[in-house]
């Protein structure tokens, strides 16, 4: 399995797209929150990474499908995917090695954004940051990374074209992180659905974690999507 992670590793590294894919994704969050006087951080007037938590999870449903268009696309373009089952690996340690591999790329990618938090804490005069309130976001940030990981992967196991299995991945990342919030505020359910429908989101796990309290109902969600979709791509690979 960790023969597979290695692979996914590599594979991104050695190509410029991986490159320009994470320089992009640092530049974007560096523009919006210094530059950008709408969503500046300067612009408060206290120490908040609370744009940089928003600004966050809209970027990575982009980030994190161009890390995964490939995994299984490529190898079925390729041709490598009959290697691959030649393998002594079994479906599921190929489907967690390959996401294992894409999580760490990913992870690596939210690394130096540490940097704003410790800017923000030198920068303020008095109080600092609130750290229980960022270290519970920068958790919700990698749950809700590996979920998207696991769209990805699930969305590229389907197809050997990796422009259809990024827009695909992206698409049902979005409609899970922010459709089910629009959805909820529909006129029809107003009368107490809108709450449980929100609940189906991504956005509302997120937010509860981002307060700093690890809410066990909120992991065993994070957890389920990404066996449910990772349990969908390993059947999927065992009828090709």
């Amino acid at each position: 399995m960790w023969m597979i992670c290695k692979k996914e590793w590599q594979q991104f590294f050695n190509s410029l797209t991986g490159y320009i894919a994470l320089i992009i994704f640092l530049l974007l969050n560096g523009l919006f929150l210094f530059v950008f006087p709408d969503t500046s951080l300067l612009n408060f007037g206290y120490a908040s990474l609370n744009n940089f938590f928003e600004i966050a999870p809209m970027l990575l449903l982009f980030l994190v499908p161009t890390v995964t268009m490939r995994s299984f696309a490529d190898e079925y373009k390729q041709g490598t995917f009959e290697l691959l089952k030649t393998l002594p690996l079994t479906p599921s340690q190929i489907v967690w090695g390959k996401f294992f591999g894409a999580a760490m790329i990913v992870i690596t990618a939210l690394l130096p954004t540490i940097v704003y938090a410790i800017s923000m804490q030198q920068l303020s005069s008095t109080g600092g940051i609130d750290v229980g309130g960022t270290i519970g976001s920068y958790i919700g940030l990698i749950l809700i990374s590996t979920v998207f990981v696991s769209v990805g992967l699930c969305f590229s196991s389907f197809t050997n074209n990796t422009v259809v299995a990024f827009i695909t991945g992206a698409f049902v990342c979005f409609i899970l992180y922010s459709g089910f919030d629009a959805i909820s505020k529909l006129p029809v359910f107003k009368s107490g659905w809108d709450y449980y429908i929100e609940m189906l989101g991504l956005n509302f796990h997120y937010k509860s974690i981002s307060r700093g309290v690890i809410d066990t109902r909120d992991v065993i969600y994070f957890t389920g999507l990404i066996f449910l979709f990772l349990l969908i791509t390993q059947r999927n690979i065992l009828k090709k």
